[in-house]
């Protein structure tokens, strides 16, 4: 992607207002230093309260994890790392999908304190994209209690290029150790993490943003089509799109709020975290059409998309806040938009942080929770 400064480059006008109740907690924080991660601090001092701006109001989804089953589970074998995308199966009549199959190979990425993330390289049948996807499951999913339940499912986008990496599997933004906290006090679901790559390429020149740019391999296929089939292939899951969710940061919050409108029969909340909504890659040149039929700015005022979301901005980020406002207020039912600032916010990884009990309390409000037939 290009530089922030010349991202953010949308009109900037007003926005309504709507409190957002909980006030973010307070994580311990490393210094950002991903790349993307980091863009024009604000210099207004930006004394933020929790505010947000919603075309309607949001109506809130289940809250707790629950439902449990009986035998034990199988786990994705350990070995190779490459998988192949298998059809979704046909609907029946339970609330649970379990795995279709063929089961991929996985390697071990790293451990952390809540369970080891592991690793596969995905080959898309449908888009021809081969790239590589992380995969966490939560400690619920091997527990035998819970052979028998579908999991919801959260797809993470990093900041930056994210070609051959997701920021979302290193220890700079715990969120797999977070999940396992909130989900054993009954404050978030337990979620299968999906942490794919972005780009095939580290040089920003040839950024896919998250989209099918003719001539270019067909990345918004990849994450639109083919993980998803994937996950279903691999993973017990939920029926239908209420427990499938995205969030990301800065790129990341392009490419969750961007897929989200573009497929609301699949996915049904986004948090987009001081995201951008313009697209902007070199690689749009000539295809102007096609680069609006892939403009968040352009999706969020069209009304097709019957999706919640819960917009972030930096409150030390004067031009990001203008930015996002802007965004939010075009909003068209069926869509809703929460708007929240981060007092003091910048862009940066630590902030990102800072937000993540908070956005994984508002997507389990907002998505179906574990599911048992």
């Amino acid at each position: 992607m290009q530089p922030q400064s010349s991202r953010f480059r949308a009109v900037l006008t007003g926005a309504t207002a709507f409190t957002l109740a909980a006030a973010l907690a307070a994580c311990g924080s490393t210094d950002g230093g991903n790349k993307g991660d980091s863009a024009k601090a604000g210099a207004d001092k930006g004394a933020a309260t929790a505010t947000g701006s919603a075309a309607a109001s949001s109506a809130p989804g289940s809250s707790a994890p629950a439902s449990s089953g009986s035998s034990a589970p199988g786990s994705p074998a350990a070995g190779s790392t490459s998988a192949t995308a298998a059809p979704v199966p046909a609907a029946g009549s339970g609330k649970v999908l379990m795995p279709t199959g063929p089961q991929a190979a996985f390697g071990k990425a790293r451990d952390t304190a809540a369970g080891q993330i592991m690793m596969t390289t995905l080959a898309g049948p449908k888009s021809g994209v081969s790239g590589k996807v992380w995969v966490w499951l939560p400690p619920e999913y091997n527990d035998p209690k819970y052979a028998k339940t579908g999991f919801p499912v959260l797809t993470l986008y990093a900041g930056g290029q994210s070609a051959g990496y997701n920021t979302w599997t290193d220890n700079q933004l715990p969120i797999q150790e977070v999940d396992a906290d909130l989900a054993k006090q009954g404050k978030a679901h337990p979620f299968i993490m999906i942490m794919p790559v972005q780009n095939l390429d580290s040089n920003e020149a040839k950024a896919l943003e998250c989209a099918d740019i003719p001539g270019q391999p067909r990345i918004g296929t990849w994450m639109a089509e083919d993980i998803p089939d994937f996950v279903r292939a691999n993973f017990r899951t939920v029926k239908g799109r209420d427990g499938w969710g995205l969030m990301g940061a800065s790129t990341g919050a392009f490419c969750s709020a961007k897929l989200a409108l573009q497929h609301p029969d699949k996915f049904k909340a986004a948090v987009p975290i001081d995201g951008y909504f313009n697209p902007d890659s070199p690689l749009w040149k000539g295809y102007d059409n096609d680069r609006q039929a892939n403009s968040p700015d352009l999706l969020v005022a069209q009304g097709k998309a019957d999706v919640r979301m819960l917009a972030t901005a930096g409150g030390a980020n004067a031009y990001e806040m203008k930015l996002v406002k802007a965004w939010v207020a075009k909003a068209a039912p069926p869509l809703t938009v929460e708007y929240y600032e981060q007092p003091g916010g910048k862009h940066l990884t630590t902030d990102f942080k800072k937000m993540i009990p908070d956005t994984l309390q508002w997507l389990t409000k907002n998505l179906a929770g574990p599911q048992s037939d």
